[in-house]
């Protein structure tokens, strides 16, 4: 089955994106100085049916293998004789400002759970539940066995709940079933936070089993192939955070999986929401990974769809459930127990700001303040931003412009030794003297050769730290601007990326470039534009709308320079070289 890339957000695009920038400045610079000229992706592993069993191989390092399905310790007493069930299936309902739940006693599940501060794709209230994949692989807090028996049977029983009317949180509901052979007992504690507490107990013939929480089939937020391709699993383990996102072998996640813990937490999430499981007892804590395929209607192709279950091997499962936004401000009020006596850290984790995070993370809080206390407008609060980038990068883009003219002024000369030693092949010892030369006459003349380099590479963190922060802020998601109705996502009108190909022709326009066939200059001046019109197309309206004012205030930047004495002479100079080939080229009178 084939991958889906989501151009938002999906795990190491930046690396990707900082690759595309990378190779396309170092053609663009070899183009200069040198003057010269420059499948079918192999199938996922077939769609399969809901994994419930373990894999036979298990997962590098961190696989454990399951536990017999009856294994555990034995409790007190013989098993109940007498049938505790419910005669037909009714529902609850939990809520807060924050949610709605709604339970069902069959399998004392959530066929339901409604963010009462997000909406859908359709203005609606968002459901976090995908129904078309729970419908096939499970919902949220149905329980999870190495037994594909018994647990299809667990989560399939008729439960005798604690209340069947609507609850208003603080607010505590219980499930419970027993006959001759098994007792279950499920209780969940709700409070005015994301946060649900969670206890889970099986027992089967006198003995406890290992049956864990589980939330097994994505979220209600995806629309299409991109948003399911940003699924993850993702843990926390001391200090570290595992990102892991499915690969087309299955190595990374694979349905039944079993990574041992001791974990500070532990779930799935997409690109905004996440279900994480704390558990009260980390040390004897496992997870287990789940992933299916899926058909989904309008979608012409079987999507990958995530799921995690966490729990105890060694009795009763304590967790408590965050489901909810991956918000700073509500992850960090959020922390895990302490393990070993080391405090537990917040969820901060969850949010992915990638490589460059030391860069990307302070973007968000400063754009996050300007936004809270100067405009009130994540479009506008984007602009001031970049202005206020580019004001402090202005050193540095003079520096880059100003080596860049000196260099072109200094062409002819450099051109003339190589023309010496042009005769000369490549490899013979001799071009190390031109080299020479060439390295004094830029010391004579004080021109940096990484003057015009250097300056540019320091401004690519900050484009990719911008696309990373922008791509996992969920606080941009359906933010509003001008005609733009959601900065996350492409802007359907395409106009920024347009804006981009035509800013990014002008900045090549105005720059000077008086060492550069004039043939050579209008192939990079379409190249640029293009190239980068391209790599912008699907990305997110956010970043497209810092790069476009990016490249508005490189404009007015240029202009100045243009202006100099410095800026005036380089034109004179690439004007007499114009003419001067336009002179050789034409032919020669009689």
């Amino acid at each position: 089955m084939p991958e889906y890339s989501n151009p938002s957000q999906e795990p190491g695009s930046e690396k990707r994106i900082l690759l595309v920038f990378a190779i396309t400045f170092l053609g663009l610079l070899a183009y200069q100085f040198f003057l010269s000229k420059y499948g079918p992706k192999p199938p996922l592993h077939p769609p399969q049916e809901a994994q419930t069993q373990p894999q036979a191989q298990p997962l590098a390092r961190t696989q454990a293998t399951p536990p017999a399905p009856t294994a555990g310790r034995a409790t007190k007493g013989a098993s109940p004789a007498v049938v505790r069930q419910a005669a037909a299936e009714a529902g609850t309902v939990v809520e807060n400002d924050l949610y709605r739940i709604e339970f069902t006693n069959r399998g004392a599940q959530v066929k339901s759970w409604v963010l009462k501060k997000f909406t859908n794709d359709q203005g609606k209230p968002l459901d976090l539940v995908n129904a078309v994949a729970a419908e096939k692989f499970g919902y949220p807090l149905s329980l999870f066995t190495y037994d594909p028996n018994l647990c299809a049977r667990l989560n399939s029983l008729l439960y005798v709940a604690s209340a069947t009317d609507t609850q208003s949180a603080p607010a505590d509901l219980s499930f419970e079933y027993a006959d001759s052979e098994i007792t279950v007992r499920k209780t969940f504690h709700f409070d005015h936070s994301y946060l649900v507490k969670v206890e889970a107990t099986v027992t089967q013939g006198g003995r406890t089993v290992s049956a864990f929480p589980a939330w097994p089939a994505g979220f209600g937020d995806a629309t299409g192939a991109p948003s399911y391709a940003s699924g993850r699993i993702d843990y926390q383990a001391g200090d570290k955070v595992t990102r892991l996102a499915p690969d087309r072998k299955g190595r990374t996640i694979s349905g039944g999986n079993t990574i041992p813990g001791p974990f500070y937490w532990a779930g799935t999430l997409d690109q905004y929401f996440a279900a994480v499981f704390l558990p009260e007892d980390p040390t004897s804590t496992v997870l287990v990974t789940l992933r299916y395929a899926l058909n989904v209607p309008r979608i012409d192709k079987p999507v990958e769809v995530l799921g995690a279950a966490v729990g105890s091997l060694t009795g009763p499962t304590r967790v408590r459930l965050f489901v909810g936004p991956k918000s700073l401000d509500v992850l960090e009020s959020i922390h895990a127990p302490a393990i070993a006596g080391q405090a537990g850290p917040d969820l901060r984790g969850l949010v992915d700001f990638g490589m460059f995070s030391i860069i990307s993370r302070p973007l968000f809080l400063w754009l996050r303040w300007t936004y809270e206390r100067v405009v009130s407008n994540w479009g506008w609060a984007i602009i001031v931003l970049t202005v206020i980038i580019n004001v402090a990068l202005l050193p540095l883009r003079l520096a880059s412009m100003r080596s860049a003219l000196k260099m072109q002024k200094i062409q002819p000369q450099m051109q003339a030794i190589k023309d010496r030693y042009k005769s000369l092949r490549f490899d013979d010892p001799k071009r190390r003297q031109m080299n020479e030369e060439i390295s004094a006459l830029m010391k004579e003349q004080g021109v940096n050769p990484a003057g015009g380099c250097l300056p540019m590479l320091i401004q690519f963190p900050f484009l990719i730290a911008f696309y990373t922060m922008l791509g996992v802020a969920i606080e941009l998601r359906n933010a509003h601007w001008l005609w733009l109705k959601d900065l996350s996502s492409a802007d359907p009108t395409h106009i920024l990326p347009i804006g981009i190909i035509i800013t990014t022709f002008l900045v090549q326009r105005m720059t000077p470039t008086g060492g550069m066939d004039p043939q050579q200059q209008k192939v990079m001046n379409l190249m640029m534009p293009v190239m980068l019109g391209v790599i912008s197309w699907n990305l997110s309206a956010g970043l497209c709308l810092y790069w476009t004012v990016g490249n508005l205030i490189a404009i007015v930047q240029q202009a100045i320079m243009n202006r100099t004495g410095l800026g005036k002479e380089i034109r004179d100079i690439a004007g007499k070289r114009a003419r001067k080939r336009a002179l050789k080229q034409s032919p020669s009178r009689t």
